[in-house]
């Protein structure tokens, strides 16, 4: 039997997610009803601009007060897209403290903040669900974090970002350099004025942390995530990649070591095989590829970002979270018991390619194979192409650590020889 009185909810946000938020839940509120068990109510919607005309939107459930909203006490669910670390850490901490559960789209506030969220949601009995925060409507977290919950995982591999996946994509597909492919991105709408977060691999990251604490049951934070933009990629890159037969992808990488006893969390470009199902990754689209015990390999793709697929994982979590409401049960929360070290990238082990610009003379070939031996580094292959006096060598490695090849490179750049080294590419994905 459905109970008649609704269940309340608090928006804080109205922008491109917040108001594909709340005209879902006027359109289908017939269908969350069902689904539910009780109609859910906007009963507040918290925003900066209150004379901005909100289509779908009652004025008078407009508000500039967030802080007074969360704290009314009749509200069920909290759902917070204002983004940002502040106002959204204390909103939600009131939320939980006034008797509403949370649903959140903010990543960067759960990578730096996480622990200290589940926390207060664990003390005041409330629900904490972020299913948007990571790659819009693929379903990821909640798999990850319940369907996944009796496998161990041991990597995730993903793009996880539209806007450097549609630049990298233009750059392969057309030859284009990257401003010409992020001039390209800005006018379609895909790159915000300021691209920063997106292209030097900060949003990245951030989700980076988010899926790495679910995935290996260890508490990892924003800082713990190394990062590496994808600014410096050329179009001689990806020349070289495909001559390897590879494309070259922003990828957000967490691992479970050999040994199990740790974990790594990065984000960086990458050349990455044709052969691999990220590699057909393109535009905007996000993916993430999974690799765990018992289920093997399993990839989840769809869009990244925008208001209406971003809208629909919020939609899924306030679902979850008002059925917990209406069962007096709440959902998992976090799970950290693990607790193992995170390493630093110095540890990390892959394959690299490294492009030098060499005197074309006899003896550089074996000079540059010197230094990788004496660094413990072997050489999976060379090409070498020379003309006037200059040329340029291209190294792949076999399998080794981060470490071990900046110690290469270092002495690499000491050889009288050796007149620069114009790329480095980790090989990810075999």
């Amino acid at each position: 039997m459905m109970r008649t009185r609704p269940l309340k909810v608090a928006l804080l946000g109205c922008g491109v997610v917040g108001s594909e938020v709340a005209r879902i839940m006027t359109t289908h509120a017939d269908d969350l009803a069902a689904r539910i068990g009780a109609p859910v109510e906007l009963a507040g919607v918290a925003v900066r601009r209150p004379s901005r005309v909100r289509e779908g939107i009652d004025p008078g459930l407009v508000t500039t007060d967030a802080t007074a909203l969360v704290k009314r006490g009749d509200i069920d669910v909290v759902v917070e897209v204002i983004g940002g670390i502040e106002p959204a850490r204390s909103l939600i901490t009131t939320a939980f403290e006034h008797g509403a559960s949370v649903v959140s789209a903010n990543k960067a506030l759960l990578a730096q903040d996480g622990a200290a969220l589940h926390a207060a949601a664990e003390a005041n009995d409330k629900d904490l669900y972020y299913e948007a925060a990571v790659a819009g409507a693929i379903p990821l977290i909640r798999p990850l974090r319940e369907s996944l919950a009796g496998d161990k995982v041991n990597r995730v591999l993903g793009i996880v970002n539209g806007t450097t996946n549609f630049i990298l994509d233009k750059m392969d597909s057309t030859g284009a350099g990257y401003q010409e492919a992020l001039d390209e991105a800005t006018a379609l709408g895909y790159a915000e004025a300021d691209p920063t977060a997106d292209v030097e691999g900060f949003d990245a990251a951030a989700k980076a942390a988010i899926l790495a604490g679910i995935a290996f049951h260890t508490r990892v934070r924003l800082d713990d995530v190394y990062r590496e933009g994808m600014t410096e990629v050329t179009a001689a890159d990806f020349a070289s990649a495909k001559e390897m037969g590879c494309t070259i992808k922003l990828l957000a990488i967490c691992e479970r070591a050999v040994d199990g006893g740790s974990v790594t969390a990065r984000v960086h470009p990458a050349m990455i095989p044709l052969s691999h199902p990220l590699a057909s990754v393109r535009g905007a689209y996000n993916a993430v590829f999974v690799e765990s015990d018992a289920s093997g390999q399993l990839m989840f793709y769809g869009p990244g970002a925008g208001g209406a697929p971003t809208a629909s994982a919020v939609l899924g979590d306030l679902v979850a979270v008002c059925r917990n409401r209406l069962s007096g049960a709440t959902g998992p929360g976090e799970s950290a018991y693990a607790a193992l070290p995170v390493s630093g990238m110095g540890d990390v082990v892959t394959r690299y390619h490294i492009s030098l610009d060499v005197a074309d003379k006899p003896g550089v070939l074996a000079q540059v194979a010197t230094v990788f031996a004496e660094h413990g580094v072997s050489i999976d292959t060379v090409r070498q192409q020379g003309k006037d006096g200059e040329a340029s060598l291209v190294v792949v490695t076999h399998r080794a650590s981060d470490a071990s090849l900046t110690g290469t490179v270092e002495a690499l750049r000491k050889l009288d020889t050796v007149r620069g080294v114009a790329s480095i590419m980790r090989v990810e994905g075999e």
